[in-house]
């Protein structure tokens, strides 16, 4: 990228930035070129504060990418195996999830178990009120309450249905395949091994000054500490930084988190389009994407490996689809935010 191609790029973002009063933080990294990094709004409305490059922002869903990787380190390790049925380490607990159900199939959204969390059944993001108190779920265990009860969609491998449960189960079945708390198999598995400095779970109610906190609407002061868990879990909520994504695509690459082998099966797509659902990420052609949407939080990381990564990471519910689209369409051809 030329310095006045990096210009022309900075003005289109600024552009877009200025047009949807975007929140939040882009960065893209093209292959033999230096960074393109920028920060938009604010991390803390009510105090003016503004946000940088390295401020720590909630990913949603970008969070299963770090626990397929926590798995995986797992399956490397020979404590789970892509065939492992949950059954054999959730017990009695979660009788409505079929036996047959794999470690692989939650993975891959092939799972069949109903979701605590069915996305496809809400109007806007930010209508999902949780029906326990937030400020309970702060660990893989607490999250049982929300998930017993809900039935099986589909008999397990014979559809593919996106699963916010199924990663939920998965930090169960993790943390006690592994005899080790959830949070600190991701810390040790995946952020201590990429160096990621700036990633945690953090809790909504007492946010170090360096973290966005999520809006729900763009100019509005609503907050979304009352929409989402106190603290994230297996399917979503990790806190991280532009940075900090563009080292866990490097790491990845570079088979500090798992073994080669591993990492092909992971990059392998288990459904067609429009979902290409590999193990934690999806699949566009040749390029890797992680993807997040909840209330207060949007984020898309696209990696093209020896080629182009880009991430937007925004503290509102869709701040971020309008970058993305921009981006995608000037680094990827596409113009999609799919």
């Amino acid at each position: 990228m030329t310095a006045a191609s990096a210009t022309d790029l900075t003005a289109a973002l600024d552009a877009v930035a200025a047009e949807t009063s975007f929140s939040g933080v882009v960065r893209v990294d093209l292959d033999g070129h230096e960074p393109v990094e920028a920060a938009y709004g604010f991390l803390d409305r009510a105090h003016g504060i503004p946000m940088t490059a390295d401020t720590r922002i909630a990913v949603a869903s970008g969070a299963k990418t770090f626990t397929a990787l926590t798995v995986l380190s797992l399956v490397d390790a020979g404590t789970l195996a892509l065939d492992t049925r949950v059954r054999d380490h959730l017990g009695s607990d979660l009788p409505l999830v079929d036996d047959d159900v794999t470690v692989e199939q939650l993975l891959c959204h092939r799972s069949g178990i109903g979701d605590y969390l069915d996305e496809s059944l809400l109007e806007s993001t930010t209508d999902h009120v949780l029906d326990v108190p937030v400020h309970t779920l702060d660990t893989a265990e607490s999250y049982l309450a929300v998930l017993d009860g809900v039935p099986q969609v589909f008999a397990p491998g014979t559809d593919v249905a996106y699963c916010n449960g199924g990663y939920c189960v998965l930090a169960i079945v993790a943390e006690r395949a592994a005899g080790r708390p959830f949070h600190d198999l991701v810390r040790g598995l995946v952020v201590e091994r990429a160096d990621l400095g700036r990633t945690a779970y953090l809790r909504s109610d007492e946010l170090p000054g360096d973290a966005a906190v999520g809006y729900l609407d763009a100019a509005a002061p609503r907050t979304n500490v009352l929409h989402l868990p106190v603290v994230g879990g297996g399917d979503g909520g990790i806190f991280t930084t532009a940075g900090d994504v563009v080292r866990l695509w490097r790491a990845l690459e570079e088979g500090r988190l798992i073994a080669p082998e591993t990492r092909a099966e992971m990059l392998c797509a288990r459904s067609a389009d429009p979902h290409a659902f590999a193990l934690g990420v999806r699949r566009r052609g040749d390029a890797a994407l992680m993807t997040g949407s909840d209330a207060g939080a949007s984020f898309r990381s696209v990696h093209v490996p020896g080629r182009v990564t880009f991430s937007v990471l925004s503290n509102t519910t869709d701040g971020a689809w309008p970058v993305v689209g921009l981006l995608d369409g000037l680094l990827c051809g596409t113009g999609s935010t799919r």
